[in-house]
């Protein structure tokens, strides 16, 4: 839907998960081998990750002010039994949160949100206003106030809405 740059750093993981399910259209891309493929998901891991693709979609909505699109699992539940652990490059002392046991697709999930939180970018990360949309998208305007994936689709739809009722 967007045309918005892809989110910072292992946000874009997020950015995918989220943006696997087209609310306009119901296409899900964890139901094609290739939807699931691109997140290294298996069959039988597609429950968990469409819980954990509706509680980020929550979250997001949350940090652009907007109520949930459905009562789901509070994303820190999701998030709270994955250990991560800090990993220390030898080469050049660099350091970064990562899943301590497995790749799982919430393992991966938590540290990208670890990543966001010490980079500061997880705040600007939202989901879109518009209720047929909620698309995940990095706000990279000034005052970090965006409120849709797209000004030309959503964010003119919107505006499009607001002036036919005034007119009405």
């Amino acid at each position: 839907m967007s045309e918005r740059s892809p989110a910072p750093g292992g946000l874009g993981l997020v950015e995918t998960l989220v943006n696997s399910l087209d609310l306009e259209t119901g296409a899900d891309a964890l139901d094609t081998a290739e939807g699931r493929a691109r997140l290294g998901l298996a069959r039988e891991d597609v429950p968990a990750a469409r819980e954990l693709r509706e509680s980020l979609r929550a979250t997001l909505l949350a940090h652009a002010g907007h109520p949930p699109h459905r009562t789901v699992t509070p994303l820190g539940e999701l998030l709270a039994a994955v250990p991560l652990v800090v990993t220390v490059d030898p080469a050049d002392g660099s350091a970064a949160l990562a899943p301590a046991r497995d790749g799982s697709l919430a393992a991966r999930v938590a540290a990208a949100v670890a990543e966001a939180l010490v980079a500061g970018t997880w705040s600007r990360f939202k989901a879109c206003e518009a209720a047929d949309c909620h698309w995940a998208y990095y706000d990279r305007s000034p005052a970090g106030r965006g409120r849709w994936c797209s000004m030309q689709v959503c964010g003119a739809r919107a505006k499009m809405r607001r002036y036919r009722a005034k007119e009405s």
